[in-house]
Protein backbone atom coordinates (compact mmCIF):
# COMPACT_ATOMS: atom_id res chain seq x y z
CA UNK A 1 0.00 0.00 0.00
CA UNK A 2 1.51 3.30 -1.03
CA UNK A 3 2.00 6.15 1.40
CA UNK A 4 -0.77 8.37 0.01
CA UNK A 5 -3.40 5.64 0.28
CA UNK A 6 -2.20 4.73 3.76
CA UNK A 7 -2.57 8.33 4.94
CA UNK A 8 -6.04 8.51 3.40
CA UNK A 9 -7.23 5.36 5.19
CA UNK A 10 -5.68 6.44 8.47
CA UNK A 11 -7.59 9.69 8.23
CA UNK A 12 -10.91 8.27 7.06
CA UNK A 13 -11.05 5.62 9.76
CA UNK A 14 -9.29 7.44 12.59
CA UNK A 15 -11.82 6.41 15.25
CA UNK A 16 -11.65 2.73 14.25
CA UNK A 17 -7.86 2.91 14.25
CA UNK A 18 -7.85 4.54 17.68
CA UNK A 19 -10.15 1.96 19.25
CA UNK A 20 -8.31 -0.98 17.63
CA UNK A 21 -4.87 0.04 18.81
CA UNK A 22 -1.68 0.36 16.71
CA UNK A 23 -0.81 -3.36 16.47
CA UNK A 24 -4.26 -4.57 15.41
CA UNK A 25 -4.51 -1.69 12.94
CA UNK A 26 -1.21 -2.62 11.30
CA UNK A 27 -2.30 -6.27 11.04
CA UNK A 28 -5.58 -5.21 9.44
CA UNK A 29 -3.84 -3.07 6.84
CA UNK A 30 -1.59 -6.02 5.91
CA UNK A 31 -4.76 -8.00 5.17
CA UNK A 32 -6.16 -5.09 3.16
CA UNK A 33 -5.17 -5.57 -0.47
CA UNK A 34 -3.62 -2.60 -2.20
CA UNK A 35 -6.18 -2.95 -4.98
CA UNK A 36 -9.14 -2.56 -2.65
CA UNK A 37 -10.93 0.82 -2.37
CA UNK A 38 -11.22 2.53 1.03
CA UNK A 39 -14.99 1.90 1.18
CA UNK A 40 -14.23 -1.83 1.29
CA UNK A 41 -12.33 -1.58 4.59
CA UNK A 42 -15.44 -2.10 6.82
CA UNK A 43 -16.03 -5.43 5.02
CA UNK A 44 -12.41 -6.47 5.41
CA UNK A 45 -12.58 -5.55 9.08
CA UNK A 46 -15.73 -7.67 9.53
CA UNK A 47 -14.01 -10.63 7.84
CA UNK A 48 -10.89 -10.45 10.03
CA UNK A 49 -12.34 -9.20 13.36
CA UNK A 50 -12.41 -12.65 14.96
CA UNK A 51 -8.92 -13.44 13.68
CA UNK A 52 -7.47 -10.35 15.33
CA UNK A 53 -9.63 -10.66 18.46
CA UNK A 54 -11.38 -7.35 17.84
CA UNK A 55 -14.72 -6.22 19.33
CA UNK A 56 -17.71 -7.10 17.11
CA UNK A 57 -18.84 -3.48 16.87
CA UNK A 58 -15.72 -2.22 15.08
CA UNK A 59 -16.86 -3.10 11.51
CA UNK A 60 -20.01 -1.03 12.07
CA UNK A 61 -17.98 1.83 13.51
CA UNK A 62 -15.91 1.77 10.32
CA UNK A 63 -19.10 1.76 8.24
CA UNK A 64 -20.28 4.82 10.14
CA UNK A 65 -16.98 6.58 9.48
CA UNK A 66 -17.25 5.89 5.76
CA UNK A 67 -20.79 7.30 5.74
CA UNK A 68 -19.46 10.44 7.43
CA UNK A 69 -16.80 10.75 4.76
CA UNK A 70 -19.40 10.50 2.00
CA UNK A 71 -21.43 13.22 3.67
CA UNK A 72 -18.46 15.54 4.24
CA UNK A 73 -17.93 16.89 0.69
CA UNK A 74 -21.51 18.11 0.50
CA UNK A 75 -21.78 21.87 0.26
CA UNK A 76 -25.56 21.86 -0.03
CA UNK A 77 -27.24 24.83 1.57
CA UNK A 78 -30.44 23.88 3.30
CA UNK A 79 -32.94 26.58 2.49
CA UNK A 80 -36.41 26.02 3.87
CA UNK A 81 -38.76 25.15 1.02
CA UNK A 82 -41.95 27.11 0.54
CA UNK A 83 -45.32 25.65 1.27
CA UNK A 84 -44.68 22.65 3.49
CA UNK A 85 -42.57 21.04 6.17
CA UNK A 86 -39.94 18.74 4.69
CA UNK A 87 -37.00 16.51 5.54
CA UNK A 88 -33.55 18.06 5.42
CA UNK A 89 -32.24 16.84 2.03
CA UNK A 90 -28.79 16.17 3.50
CA UNK A 91 -30.20 13.72 6.05
CA UNK A 92 -28.89 10.14 5.96
CA UNK A 93 -30.51 7.43 8.11
CA UNK A 94 -28.29 4.43 8.92
CA UNK A 95 -29.28 1.29 10.78
CA UNK A 96 -26.77 -0.60 12.93
CA UNK A 97 -26.88 -3.69 15.14
CA UNK A 98 -24.85 -1.91 17.84
CA UNK A 99 -25.97 1.04 19.96
CA UNK A 100 -24.05 4.22 20.91
CA UNK A 101 -21.55 4.11 18.04
CA UNK A 102 -21.43 7.93 17.65
CA UNK A 103 -19.95 8.11 21.16
CA UNK A 104 -16.84 6.34 19.81
CA UNK A 105 -16.09 8.85 17.09
CA UNK A 106 -13.87 10.99 19.28
CA UNK A 107 -10.22 9.99 19.11
CA UNK A 108 -9.27 11.99 22.16
CA UNK A 109 -7.36 9.99 24.70
CA UNK A 110 -10.25 9.47 27.06
CA UNK A 111 -12.87 6.82 27.57
CA UNK A 112 -16.18 7.30 25.78
CA UNK A 113 -19.09 8.36 27.97
CA UNK A 114 -21.23 5.48 26.67
CA UNK A 115 -19.95 2.11 25.50
CA UNK A 116 -21.47 0.16 22.60
CA UNK A 117 -24.00 -2.51 23.40
CA UNK A 118 -25.67 -5.08 21.19
CA UNK A 119 -29.02 -3.92 19.81
CA UNK A 120 -30.57 -2.24 16.80
CA UNK A 121 -30.16 1.53 16.52
CA UNK A 122 -30.60 4.19 13.88
CA UNK A 123 -27.94 6.85 13.42
CA UNK A 124 -28.66 10.17 11.74
CA UNK A 125 -26.18 12.21 9.69
CA UNK A 126 -27.15 15.63 8.42
CA UNK A 127 -25.89 19.15 7.82
CA UNK A 128 -27.48 21.76 10.03
CA UNK A 129 -29.21 24.37 7.86
CA UNK A 130 -28.10 27.23 10.09
CA UNK A 131 -24.34 26.76 9.68
CA UNK A 132 -23.70 23.70 7.50
CA UNK A 133 -22.16 21.78 10.41
CA UNK A 134 -22.16 18.00 9.96
CA UNK A 135 -24.19 16.41 12.74
CA UNK A 136 -23.93 12.74 13.77
CA UNK A 137 -26.38 11.51 16.40
CA UNK A 138 -28.08 8.34 17.55
CA UNK A 139 -31.73 8.75 16.63
CA UNK A 140 -34.15 9.01 19.56
CA UNK A 141 -37.78 7.92 19.35
CA UNK A 142 -38.92 11.53 18.91
CA UNK A 143 -36.57 12.00 15.94
CA UNK A 144 -38.00 8.95 14.22
CA UNK A 145 -41.56 10.01 15.03
CA UNK A 146 -41.28 13.46 13.45
CA UNK A 147 -39.52 12.03 10.41
CA UNK A 148 -42.36 9.53 10.00
CA UNK A 149 -44.97 12.30 10.38
CA UNK A 150 -43.37 14.34 7.61
CA UNK A 151 -42.56 11.46 5.24
CA UNK A 152 -46.05 9.98 5.50
CA UNK A 153 -47.84 13.33 5.57
CA UNK A 154 -49.55 12.65 8.90
CA UNK A 155 -51.27 15.68 10.43
CA UNK A 156 -50.24 16.67 13.97
CA UNK A 157 -53.84 16.17 15.07
CA UNK A 158 -53.95 12.60 13.77
CA UNK A 159 -50.55 11.79 15.27
CA UNK A 160 -51.71 13.17 18.63
CA UNK A 161 -54.91 11.10 18.51
CA UNK A 162 -53.03 7.91 17.64
CA UNK A 163 -50.49 8.53 20.41
CA UNK A 164 -53.17 9.57 22.93
CA UNK A 165 -51.35 12.84 23.68
CA UNK A 166 -52.36 16.51 23.33
CA UNK A 167 -51.57 18.00 19.95
CA UNK A 168 -49.10 20.45 21.53
CA UNK A 169 -46.84 17.49 22.34
CA UNK A 170 -46.61 16.69 18.62
CA UNK A 171 -46.23 20.36 17.66
CA UNK A 172 -43.41 20.77 20.18
CA UNK A 173 -41.67 17.63 18.89
CA UNK A 174 -41.84 18.97 15.32
CA UNK A 175 -40.51 22.34 16.46
CA UNK A 176 -37.58 20.61 18.15
CA UNK A 177 -36.95 18.67 14.93
CA UNK A 178 -36.78 21.98 13.08
CA UNK A 179 -34.44 23.36 15.73
CA UNK A 180 -32.11 20.38 15.32
CA UNK A 181 -32.13 20.87 11.55
CA UNK A 182 -33.66 17.45 10.80
CA UNK A 183 -36.72 19.15 9.39
CA UNK A 184 -36.96 22.28 7.31
CA UNK A 185 -39.89 24.54 8.01
CA UNK A 186 -41.21 26.83 5.31
CA UNK A 187 -40.84 30.52 5.94
CA UNK A 188 -43.64 32.32 7.74
CA UNK A 189 -46.29 33.64 5.39
CA UNK A 190 -47.10 36.44 7.82
CA UNK A 191 -45.09 38.95 5.85
CA UNK A 192 -45.10 42.65 5.21
CA UNK A 193 -45.62 43.88 1.67
CA UNK A 194 -42.19 45.28 0.81
CA UNK A 195 -43.78 47.78 -1.58
CA UNK A 196 -45.25 49.58 1.46
CA UNK A 197 -41.75 50.68 2.51
CA UNK A 198 -39.26 53.08 0.92
CA UNK A 199 -37.14 51.37 -1.74
CA UNK A 200 -33.96 53.24 -0.79
CA UNK A 201 -33.91 51.89 2.79
CA UNK A 202 -32.23 48.60 3.59
CA UNK A 203 -34.56 46.54 5.78
CA UNK A 204 -33.60 43.31 7.49
CA UNK A 205 -35.67 40.26 6.60
CA UNK A 206 -36.54 39.79 10.28
CA UNK A 207 -38.41 43.11 10.22
CA UNK A 208 -40.70 41.95 7.43
CA UNK A 209 -41.65 38.45 8.54
CA UNK A 210 -43.27 37.46 11.85
CA UNK A 211 -42.66 34.07 13.44
CA UNK A 212 -45.30 34.51 16.18
CA UNK A 213 -48.93 35.54 15.72
CA UNK A 214 -50.96 36.78 18.70
CA UNK A 215 -54.70 36.57 19.20
CA UNK A 216 -55.68 39.13 21.83
CA UNK A 217 -58.92 37.56 22.99
CA UNK A 218 -61.30 39.61 25.13
CA UNK A 219 -63.29 36.60 26.28
CA UNK A 220 -65.61 38.60 28.55
CA UNK A 221 -66.63 42.15 29.35
CA UNK A 222 -67.18 41.24 33.00
CA UNK A 223 -64.88 43.24 35.28
CA UNK A 224 -64.87 44.06 38.98
CA UNK A 225 -63.31 47.47 38.26
CA UNK A 226 -64.74 50.59 36.63
CA UNK A 227 -61.67 52.45 35.43
CA UNK A 228 -62.02 56.06 34.37
CA UNK A 229 -60.26 55.43 31.07
CA UNK A 230 -62.01 52.16 30.11
CA UNK A 231 -62.44 51.93 26.35
CA UNK A 232 -65.61 49.84 26.40
CA UNK A 233 -68.08 49.14 29.21
CA UNK A 234 -70.86 47.98 26.88
CA UNK A 235 -72.51 44.62 27.40
CA UNK A 236 -71.30 42.04 24.92
CA UNK A 237 -72.62 38.50 25.20
CA UNK A 238 -69.76 35.97 25.00
CA UNK A 239 -69.86 33.24 22.40
CA UNK A 240 -70.83 29.72 23.48
CA UNK A 241 -68.14 27.35 24.74
CA UNK A 242 -68.49 25.14 21.65
CA UNK A 243 -67.91 28.19 19.44
CA UNK A 244 -64.91 29.19 21.55
CA UNK A 245 -63.41 25.71 21.14
CA UNK A 246 -64.00 25.90 17.40
CA UNK A 247 -62.22 29.27 17.39
CA UNK A 248 -59.19 27.68 19.08
CA UNK A 249 -59.12 24.91 16.48
CA UNK A 250 -59.44 27.45 13.69
CA UNK A 251 -56.57 29.50 15.11
CA UNK A 252 -54.45 26.35 15.37
CA UNK A 253 -55.08 25.66 11.69
CA UNK A 254 -54.30 29.28 10.81
CA UNK A 255 -50.94 29.09 12.54
CA UNK A 256 -50.06 25.79 10.86
CA UNK A 257 -51.05 27.11 7.43
CA UNK A 258 -49.07 30.33 7.91
CA UNK A 259 -46.07 28.61 9.57
CA UNK A 260 -46.11 30.69 12.75
CA UNK A 261 -46.26 29.95 16.47
CA UNK A 262 -49.53 31.03 17.99
CA UNK A 263 -49.99 33.01 21.19
CA UNK A 264 -53.26 33.86 22.89
CA UNK A 265 -53.42 36.80 25.26
CA UNK A 266 -56.52 36.19 27.38
CA UNK A 267 -58.08 39.42 28.54
CA UNK A 268 -61.40 41.13 29.08
CA UNK A 269 -62.75 42.64 31.24
CA UNK A 270 -61.20 40.24 33.67
CA UNK A 271 -60.72 36.89 31.90
CA UNK A 272 -60.96 35.00 35.22
CA UNK A 273 -64.61 36.09 35.46
CA UNK A 274 -65.54 34.10 32.36
CA UNK A 275 -67.29 30.94 33.64
CA UNK A 276 -65.19 28.68 31.40
CA UNK A 277 -61.89 30.55 31.57
CA UNK A 278 -59.75 27.69 32.88
CA UNK A 279 -61.32 25.34 30.33
CA UNK A 280 -60.38 27.72 27.53
CA UNK A 281 -56.92 28.29 28.98
CA UNK A 282 -56.28 24.54 29.19
CA UNK A 283 -57.58 24.04 25.65
CA UNK A 284 -55.25 26.76 24.36
CA UNK A 285 -52.27 25.15 26.08
CA UNK A 286 -53.22 21.72 24.74
CA UNK A 287 -53.17 23.14 21.21
CA UNK A 288 -49.63 24.37 21.72
CA UNK A 289 -50.33 28.08 22.03
CA UNK A 290 -48.33 30.31 24.28
CA UNK A 291 -50.90 31.64 26.75
CA UNK A 292 -50.64 35.04 28.42
CA UNK A 293 -52.93 37.02 30.71
CA UNK A 294 -53.86 40.69 30.52
CA UNK A 295 -55.95 41.19 33.63
CA UNK A 296 -56.37 42.27 37.21
CA UNK A 297 -54.84 40.93 40.44
CA UNK A 298 -56.49 37.65 41.43
CA UNK A 299 -56.51 35.54 44.62
CA UNK A 300 -53.69 33.07 45.25
CA UNK A 301 -55.97 30.08 44.60
CA UNK A 302 -56.94 31.37 41.17
CA UNK A 303 -53.32 31.89 40.19
CA UNK A 304 -52.41 28.48 41.62
CA UNK A 305 -55.10 26.81 39.48
CA UNK A 306 -53.77 28.62 36.42
CA UNK A 307 -50.14 27.65 36.99
CA UNK A 308 -51.20 24.04 37.65
CA UNK A 309 -52.31 23.90 33.99
CA UNK A 310 -49.28 25.79 32.69
CA UNK A 311 -47.38 28.87 33.78
CA UNK A 312 -48.46 31.74 31.50
CA UNK A 313 -45.95 33.36 29.16
CA UNK A 314 -46.58 36.53 31.16
CA UNK A 315 -49.22 38.11 33.37
CA UNK A 316 -49.86 41.80 32.75
CA UNK A 317 -51.54 44.08 35.28
CA UNK A 318 -52.05 47.83 35.17
CA UNK A 319 -51.04 50.72 37.37
CA UNK A 320 -51.86 54.31 36.44
CA UNK A 321 -49.37 56.24 38.53
CA UNK A 322 -48.54 56.73 42.18
CA UNK A 323 -50.97 55.36 44.78
CA UNK A 324 -53.40 58.29 45.05
CA UNK A 325 -53.77 58.84 41.33
CA UNK A 326 -53.89 55.13 40.52
CA UNK A 327 -56.68 54.51 43.03
CA UNK A 328 -58.59 57.51 41.64
CA UNK A 329 -58.47 55.84 38.22
CA UNK A 330 -58.93 52.19 39.21
CA UNK A 331 -60.57 52.23 42.62
CA UNK A 332 -59.60 52.45 46.31
CA UNK A 333 -56.95 49.96 47.44
CA UNK A 334 -56.02 48.88 43.91
CA UNK A 335 -52.40 50.08 44.11
CA UNK A 336 -51.56 48.12 47.28
CA UNK A 337 -53.42 45.07 45.96
CA UNK A 338 -51.43 45.18 42.73
CA UNK A 339 -48.05 45.44 44.45
CA UNK A 340 -48.92 42.46 46.61
CA UNK A 341 -49.98 40.53 43.50
CA UNK A 342 -46.65 41.27 41.82
CA UNK A 343 -44.97 39.57 44.78
CA UNK A 344 -47.29 36.60 44.27
CA UNK A 345 -46.40 36.37 40.58
CA UNK A 346 -42.72 36.31 41.49
CA UNK A 347 -43.38 33.58 44.07
CA UNK A 348 -45.03 31.46 41.37
CA UNK A 349 -42.27 32.17 38.86
CA UNK A 350 -44.56 34.04 36.46
CA UNK A 351 -43.06 36.81 34.29
CA UNK A 352 -44.85 40.02 35.25
CA UNK A 353 -45.59 43.14 33.21
CA UNK A 354 -47.01 46.40 34.51
CA UNK A 355 -48.78 48.56 31.94
CA UNK A 356 -49.68 52.25 32.38
CA UNK A 357 -52.06 54.30 30.26
CA UNK A 358 -50.33 57.64 29.75
CA UNK A 359 -52.36 60.83 30.27
CA UNK A 360 -51.65 64.48 30.92
CA UNK A 361 -52.37 63.83 34.61
CA UNK A 362 -49.89 60.98 35.21
CA UNK A 363 -47.03 61.74 32.80
CA UNK A 364 -44.92 63.17 35.66
CA UNK A 365 -45.57 60.07 37.79
CA UNK A 366 -44.21 57.47 35.36
CA UNK A 367 -40.55 57.56 36.35
CA UNK A 368 -41.19 57.79 40.12
CA UNK A 369 -43.49 54.77 39.74
CA UNK A 370 -40.77 52.98 37.79
CA UNK A 371 -38.43 53.41 40.75
CA UNK A 372 -41.03 51.82 43.04
CA UNK A 373 -41.33 48.91 40.62
CA UNK A 374 -37.58 48.40 40.10
CA UNK A 375 -37.53 45.24 42.25
CA UNK A 376 -41.21 44.38 41.92
CA UNK A 377 -41.81 43.50 38.27
CA UNK A 378 -39.99 42.17 35.24
CA UNK A 379 -41.17 44.89 32.84
CA UNK A 380 -42.89 48.26 33.11
CA UNK A 381 -44.07 50.20 30.08
CA UNK A 382 -46.94 52.36 28.86
CA UNK A 383 -49.51 52.97 26.17
CA UNK A 384 -50.79 56.40 25.25
CA UNK A 385 -54.38 57.11 26.24
CA UNK A 386 -56.84 56.59 23.43
CA UNK A 387 -59.74 59.03 23.56
CA UNK A 388 -62.32 56.30 23.13
CA UNK A 389 -65.16 55.28 25.45
CA UNK A 390 -64.75 56.63 28.98
CA UNK A 391 -61.16 57.52 28.11
CA UNK A 392 -62.52 60.47 26.11
CA UNK A 393 -63.22 62.23 29.42
CA UNK A 394 -59.52 62.41 30.27
CA UNK A 395 -56.79 64.51 28.70
CA UNK A 396 -53.67 63.57 26.75
CA UNK A 397 -50.30 65.34 27.04
CA UNK A 398 -49.35 68.08 24.62
CA UNK A 399 -46.98 67.13 21.82
CA UNK A 400 -44.11 69.10 23.37
CA UNK A 401 -44.73 67.49 26.76
CA UNK A 402 -44.68 64.07 25.16
CA UNK A 403 -41.46 64.61 23.18
CA UNK A 404 -39.66 65.81 26.31
CA UNK A 405 -41.05 62.81 28.21
CA UNK A 406 -39.78 60.35 25.57
CA UNK A 407 -36.23 61.66 25.88
CA UNK A 408 -36.32 61.61 29.68
CA UNK A 409 -37.83 58.11 29.75
CA UNK A 410 -35.25 56.78 27.25
CA UNK A 411 -32.42 58.11 29.41
CA UNK A 412 -33.94 56.58 32.55
CA UNK A 413 -34.36 53.22 30.80
CA UNK A 414 -30.58 52.92 30.52
CA UNK A 415 -30.40 52.83 34.32
CA UNK A 416 -33.64 51.12 35.38
CA UNK A 417 -33.85 47.60 33.90
CA UNK A 418 -37.64 47.27 34.28
CA UNK A 419 -38.34 50.22 31.95
CA UNK A 420 -39.31 48.85 28.56
CA UNK A 421 -39.48 50.62 25.20
CA UNK A 422 -42.83 50.06 23.52
CA UNK A 423 -44.10 53.22 21.86
CA UNK A 424 -43.00 53.36 18.23
CA UNK A 425 -41.92 56.99 18.52
CA UNK A 426 -38.96 56.03 20.73
CA UNK A 427 -37.36 54.99 17.45
CA UNK A 428 -37.23 58.63 16.33
CA UNK A 429 -35.13 59.41 19.40
CA UNK A 430 -32.87 56.44 18.74
CA UNK A 431 -32.63 57.14 15.00
CA UNK A 432 -31.45 60.70 15.61
CA UNK A 433 -28.80 59.42 18.04
CA UNK A 434 -27.58 56.76 15.63
CA UNK A 435 -28.64 53.97 18.00
CA UNK A 436 -29.93 50.53 17.05
CA UNK A 437 -33.66 50.66 16.35
CA UNK A 438 -35.89 48.37 18.38
CA UNK A 439 -38.94 46.55 17.03
CA UNK A 440 -41.52 49.06 18.07
CA UNK A 441 -44.94 48.42 19.61
CA UNK A 442 -45.38 44.84 18.39
CA UNK A 443 -41.86 44.01 17.26
CA UNK A 444 -42.75 45.21 13.75
CA UNK A 445 -43.71 48.81 14.33
CA UNK A 446 -47.49 48.99 14.47
CA UNK A 447 -48.61 45.36 14.33
CA UNK A 448 -52.33 46.03 13.92
CA UNK A 449 -53.74 43.24 11.72
CA UNK A 450 -50.17 42.15 10.93
CA UNK A 451 -48.81 39.96 13.72
CA UNK A 452 -51.85 40.26 15.95
CA UNK A 453 -55.59 40.79 15.84
CA UNK A 454 -58.10 41.49 18.60
CA UNK A 455 -61.20 39.37 19.07
CA UNK A 456 -64.01 40.57 21.31
CA UNK A 457 -66.26 38.38 23.44
CA UNK A 458 -68.87 38.05 20.69
CA UNK A 459 -66.33 37.12 18.01
CA UNK A 460 -66.07 40.52 16.36
CA UNK A 461 -62.48 41.10 15.22
CA UNK A 462 -60.58 44.38 15.23
CA UNK A 463 -57.13 45.38 14.05
CA UNK A 464 -56.47 47.06 17.43
CA UNK A 465 -58.54 47.19 20.62
CA UNK A 466 -57.67 50.80 21.36
CA UNK A 467 -59.99 52.22 18.70
CA UNK A 468 -62.83 50.95 16.48
CA UNK A 469 -61.06 49.05 13.70
CA UNK A 470 -63.42 46.26 12.58
CA UNK A 471 -61.98 43.65 10.22
CA UNK A 472 -64.54 40.85 10.43
CA UNK A 473 -66.18 38.21 12.60
CA UNK A 474 -64.29 35.02 13.54
CA UNK A 475 -67.50 33.17 14.44
CA UNK A 476 -69.04 33.44 10.99
CA UNK A 477 -65.75 33.53 9.06
CA UNK A 478 -62.42 31.81 9.50
CA UNK A 479 -59.50 33.70 10.99
CA UNK A 480 -57.74 33.30 7.64
CA UNK A 481 -60.65 35.01 5.88
CA UNK A 482 -60.68 37.81 8.43
CA UNK A 483 -56.92 38.25 8.19
CA UNK A 484 -56.96 38.42 4.40
CA UNK A 485 -59.91 40.84 4.26
CA UNK A 486 -59.49 44.19 2.56
CA UNK A 487 -60.06 45.97 5.88
CA UNK A 488 -57.28 44.00 7.59
CA UNK A 489 -54.88 44.67 4.70
CA UNK A 490 -55.59 48.40 4.99
CA UNK A 491 -54.77 48.50 8.69
CA UNK A 492 -51.56 46.51 8.39
CA UNK A 493 -50.43 48.70 5.50
CA UNK A 494 -50.91 51.62 7.85
CA UNK A 495 -50.80 55.35 7.30
CA UNK A 496 -50.16 56.52 3.72
CA UNK A 497 -47.89 59.35 4.90
CA UNK A 498 -45.58 56.93 6.74
CA UNK A 499 -44.73 54.83 3.68
CA UNK A 500 -41.79 56.98 2.62
CA UNK A 501 -40.31 57.19 6.13
CA UNK A 502 -36.91 55.59 6.69
CA UNK A 503 -38.02 54.01 9.98
CA UNK A 504 -41.47 52.85 8.84
CA UNK A 505 -40.55 49.18 9.40
CA UNK A 506 -40.13 49.79 13.15
CA UNK A 507 -42.68 52.55 13.58
CA UNK A 508 -45.82 53.55 11.70
CA UNK A 509 -46.87 55.72 14.61
CA UNK A 510 -50.01 54.88 16.57
CA UNK A 511 -53.23 54.51 14.59
CA UNK A 512 -55.39 54.93 17.70
CA UNK A 513 -53.68 58.26 18.47
CA UNK A 514 -54.62 59.61 15.05
CA UNK A 515 -58.19 58.36 15.57
CA UNK A 516 -58.31 60.08 18.99
CA UNK A 517 -57.64 63.42 17.35
CA UNK A 518 -60.38 62.97 14.75
CA UNK A 519 -57.92 62.11 11.97
CA UNK A 520 -58.09 59.28 9.45
CA UNK A 521 -55.53 56.77 10.81
CA UNK A 522 -55.01 55.27 7.35
CA UNK A 523 -54.18 58.61 5.75
CA UNK A 524 -53.00 60.99 8.48
CA UNK A 525 -49.88 60.39 10.54
CA UNK A 526 -49.71 60.08 14.29
CA UNK A 527 -50.20 63.65 15.60
CA UNK A 528 -47.34 63.10 18.08
CA UNK A 529 -44.83 62.15 15.38
CA UNK A 530 -41.88 64.52 15.35
CA UNK A 531 -39.67 63.09 12.61
CA UNK A 532 -38.85 65.59 9.87
CA UNK A 533 -37.73 65.27 6.27
CA UNK A 534 -34.28 66.41 7.36
CA UNK A 535 -34.08 63.30 9.58
CA UNK A 536 -34.45 60.96 6.63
Amino acid sequence: MNREKRETIDKLFSASRFHMGPEAWENLLKAFASAQAPEELPGVLAHHAARFGLPDYLPELARLEWAIHEASPSEATCQAPSGRLSINPTLCLLQFSWKHLPALLSTLERCPVTYPEKGDEFVLLWRHPANGELMVRSACDEDLLVLKIVVEGISPGKAAAEGHVPVYVIDAAIERGVGKGLLLAPASSIRRDRSAFPTNVEIEESALSASVFTLQWHITQACELHCRHCYDRSHIEPIELTQAMALLDDFHGFCLDHHVRGQISFTGGNPFLHPDFLTLYRAAVERGFGAAILGNPVPRKWLQDLVAIERPVFFQVSLEGLPEHNDWIRGPGHFALSLGFLDLLREFGVYSIVMLTLTRHNIAQVLPLAEMLRDKTDLFTFNRLSLVGEGARLQVPSKDQYITFLHTYADAASDNPVLGLKDNLFNIVRYRKGLHLFGGCSGYGCGAAFNFITVLADGKAHACRKFPSPIGDVVHSSIAEVYSSEAARSYRTGCDVCRSCAIRHVCGGCLSSAYSFGLNPLKDRDPYCFIERTDT
